[in-house]
């Protein structure tokens, strides 16, 4: 199967489509491997030989020189675009340089938006979706659903009510469709210089709801806060392993001398975090998430406000606050392990306090862990 000269368009389209066939959520193209597909969560080469240098700078061209890409040609070391093939699906792309040579990593995004029963999320997100004012923030590590729950959150708002939303994405992932509301859609780099900018720019376009698609800075932090305070609905992600360390997280965003501020800040305007982790299944074929919900209740409000009671939020979410949908990794693993739709090692591997887990699930079934 080796060329004459670099891959083709035409071959590059083949593996994408291919990837949407095998449900991958991503391809990864590299010098030195066949295109290598991630299928719930297992890497899979494809029958192809070792792409070259050619290869993989021929990827990088097709991707960067699409139209709308507002690139030039290969002048930097690494950058994420959107990248869209009628009829098959759209991708967020990251291009980057590695040991001289041109890698690409193609993250499969559907063009319809999932609803959260297709997404298996729990009935406390369509409670989170209901806000209307405050900050929202998904958190979770790379590649566990972040994108596709917020996603999931605006389509569901917009298609229930007249509203305006400003999103800021880098790159844009899903496009909306019609709905009752109208979006405003900003990719950094190709429509606006930063988040920061599209930020401030936001404040300014009449916004009843504000989407960025990850909070990385103070300045972008503090200007979310700021359109909570001014009664927009804010949505936004962050990179964190749960809840109690996503608050952690955006006050440190800030400088010590500002934290005690922001907490506060945070405590007012704050109204849920959900975290995210994708598992794999005992019961079928593909992911499920477990997740981990917190809404911002009176008491919620004061353990933020006092940064040494923020690790006692998840005795809460298990305790009082799991009468209003709430609750902790360890009990959402413990419900999806008890309906079989994933593994006892599953269970554990992701635990918070895997002795903890342990002992529950065998207090609850005599010692069987089948």
């Amino acid at each position: 199967m080796e060329g004459q000269g670099p891959l083709s368009e035409e071959m590059f389209h083949s593996f994408l489509q291919l990837a949407v066939k095998r449900q991958a959520s991503d391809v990864h193209f590299e010098v030195g491997y066949p295109p290598t597909y991630r299928v719930f969560g297992e890497l899979l080469a494809a029958k192809y030989p070792a792409l070259t240098h050619a290869d993989t700078e021929a990827i990088a061209n097709f991707v960067l020189q699409a139209p709308g890409s507002g690139f030039a040609p290969l002048d930097f070391r690494e950058v994420d675009r959107s990248y869209s093939l009628p009829g098959v699906s759209r991708f967020r792309a990251s291009i980057f340089k590695q040991r001289g040579s041109w890698g690409a990593v193609m993250r499969t995004i559907p063009f319809q938006i999932p609803d959260f029963e297709t997404l298996n999320l729990p009935p406390v997100v369509r409670t989170i979706a209901e806000a209307r004012r405050g900050l929202v923030c998904v958190t979770g590590a790379t590649g566990n659903g972040k994108s596709t729950t917020i996603a999931a959150l605006i389509n569901y708002i917009i298609q229930q009510e007249r509203l305006h939303v400003v999103a800021v994405e880098d790159p844009i992932e899903f496009i909306f469709p019609g709905g009752k509301g109208l979006v405003i859609q900003r990719e950094v780099g190709s429509d606006t210089a930063s988040y920061t900018d599209a930020l401030r720019a936001a404040l300014r376009q009449d916004p009843d709801i504000i989407m960025v698609g990850e909070l990385r800075d103070r300045e972008a932090a503090d200007i979310c806060l700021k359109a909570a305070e001014t009664g927009h609905l804010v949505i936004t992600s962050l990179h964190t392993p749960d809840v109690p360390r996503a608050i952690g997280r955006l006050v440190g965003l800030f400088p010590a001398e500002e934290q005690d501020t922001v907490r506060a800040r945070l405590a007012d305007n704050l109204q849920a975090v959900v975290a995210l982790r994708l598992l794999m299944r005992a019961d079928a074929a593909g992911l499920m998430p477990a997740v981990e919900a917190l809404l911002a209740t009176s008491t919620v409000r004061e353990l933020i406000r006092d940064g040494s009671k923020v690790n006692e939020l998840k005795t809460y979410m298990e305790t009082a606050g799991s009468d209003l949908g709430m609750n902790s990794f360890d009990q959402y693993l413990y419900r999806l392990h008890e309906s079989k739709h994933i593994s006892l090692d599953t269970a554990l591997a992701n635990a918070t306090n895997r002795a903890d887990l342990e002992r529950r699930i065998l207090m609850e079934t005599g010692g069987r862990t089948a």
